[in-house]
């Protein structure tokens, strides 16, 4: 036992997997271990136990979940599990058997249950203290901000309903007051997650809550005006195409919400999307891009495919290159299927070899390309206020209202290295590659 465990002050490691939603979940079990005074320990020789929240969405994620747990292993001996992959518990167990105890995601009480049974520490009211807007994963110039758990889509490639169940929506006025003690943290900008954004409110009929003395109701809209009126940017992830969606567009051009949109296409072939159980049509999503375009012609999309899923034909993948063609998306991403333990598209017939899901990955991608930099090219001379996330000697390394923090391009700026992170800075374009642009500073 280490000298600080002795002095009453246990230490937790912490090793976090996986997508913005299961940051969250860390940042929530972050702050709990920080408010009931266990230490968050850097290393794991220091550390007298480590928490590991696991991805489990795919099998190269599973694959990284149980390295680490098996690192956390060799190096402490002492490991908590948590996260999409703690669902299934025999698959951590059947690898790791000797871990402390093993919880599925969004558990935090379990979590600190296991904590307080194979790490127990007295209350100290000296040291028991955390900040209002919790301990965070991010640079402390953005957040992300979960406004829902679980999902009711049973699409076919997914597993994630049986993982973190249906949709559960958080009260309103709960989302908001966490929104307003990051902004008075010091966050610039706020991510809004879920499994399916778009949803928001549905379990809960849309129930009506209160938020600075007045009502709002438990809706995509309502929330997005509310949280438009906190000065900060606001940005949109994992956004079904449903019409409710139309209704944010207008918020976009109006500047009270980012004009960029997450919404994860995954295919075009309306066979392929049957299969895939997926809730949308591609003719009617192309009319709905237009439309949102229409209204608010600074509109940033992003999207993600997936190639080579059972049955999908050429003439499939040829379909979905034609509605990349005609929907001209500014970012997307594309994942190879990859089959997952427990998922219905499993049974499909048809499967794609490994090697034909990879080639079209690849040929999608490099399709895309062009489509990604023309219109890179078409914010050539425009200015534009942009988000700093890193500076050095070099200059500062920045993001536009159409990117997003890890997955989209940055807004390059030399000699800027007075700026600091958190700044917003006015600029104007002055070039751009494949991912990212290039600009000056406009004093």
């Amino acid at each position: 036992m280490n000298q600080r465990v002795s002095q009453g002050m246990p230490r937790v490691g912490f090793v976090s997997l996986g997508c913005p939603k299961a940051t969250t979940d860390s940042e929530h079990i972050l702050t709990r271990l920080r408010a009931e005074g266990y230490e968050i320990s850097g290393s794991y020789d220091e550390a007298d136990l480590v928490v590991v929240n696991t991805c489990g969405f795919i099998d190269a994620a599973v694959e990284e979940s149980l390295d680490a747990i098996g690192e956390a292993l060799a190096e402490n001996g002492r490991v908590i599990v948590t996260g999409c992959l703690g669902a299934r518990d025999d698959v951590v167990l059947a690898a790791h058997p000797q871990v402390l105890a093993v919880t599925g995601p969004h558990a935090t009480e379990d979590v600190m249950h296991a904590v307080h049974k194979h790490l127990p520490k007295p209350h100290d009211p000296f040291v028991d203290l955390v900040p209002p807007q919790g301990v965070r994963l991010t640079p402390p110039h953005y957040a992300y901000l979960k406004i829902s758990e679980g999902c009711n889509h049973r699409c076919t490639f997914c597993i994630i309903p049986s993982m973190r169940g249906d949709l559960v929506s958080r009260p309103i006025h709960e989302v908001m007051r966490e929104a307003e003690s990051l902004v008075e943290a010091g966050v610039r900008e706020i991510l809004v997650i879920s499994q399916d954004t778009s949803a928001y409110g549905v379990d809960v009929k849309y129930r009506t809550g209160f938020w600075g003395g007045r009502p709002v109701k438990t809706q995509l809209l309502d929330l997005a005006k509310a949280l438009g009126e906190l000065g900060i940017w606001i940005r949109m992830h994992y956004v079904y195409p449903y019409p409710s969606v139309d209704d944010l567009i207008p918020l976009m051009a109006e500047g009270r919400i980012l004009p960029y949109l997450d919404v994860p296409f995954q295919h075009a072939s309306p066979r392929i999307l049957k299969a895939m159980r997926r809730p949308a049509n591609a003719e009617n999503v192309l009319e709905r891009v237009r439309k949102w375009r229409s209204i608010c012609p600074d509109l940033t999309i992003r999207s993600t495919f997936i190639t080579g899923f059972p049955g999908e034909t050429e003439e499939d993948f040829d379909q979905l290159l034609e509605f990349l063609d005609e929907a001209r998306l500014d970012r997307v991403g594309a994942f190879a299927y990859s089959p997952v333990e427990g998922a219905a598209a499993n049974e499909l017939p048809d499967p794609i070899p490994e090697d034909v899901r990879e080639e079209r990955r690849m040929r999608l991608m490099s399709f895309q390309e062009d489509i990604s930099t023309q219109r890179l090219e078409a914010r050539i001379g425009r200015e534009m206020t942009v988000l700093v996330d890193d500076v050095d000697e070099d200059g500062a390394l920045a993001r536009s209202p159409g990117d997003a923090p890890e997955i989209d391009g940055l807004v390059i700026i030399p000699d800027a290295d007075d700026l600091a992170p958190g700044d917003f800075v006015q600029v104007r374009i002055t070039d751009c590659d494949v991912h990212d642009l290039y600009a000056e500073r406009i004093d």
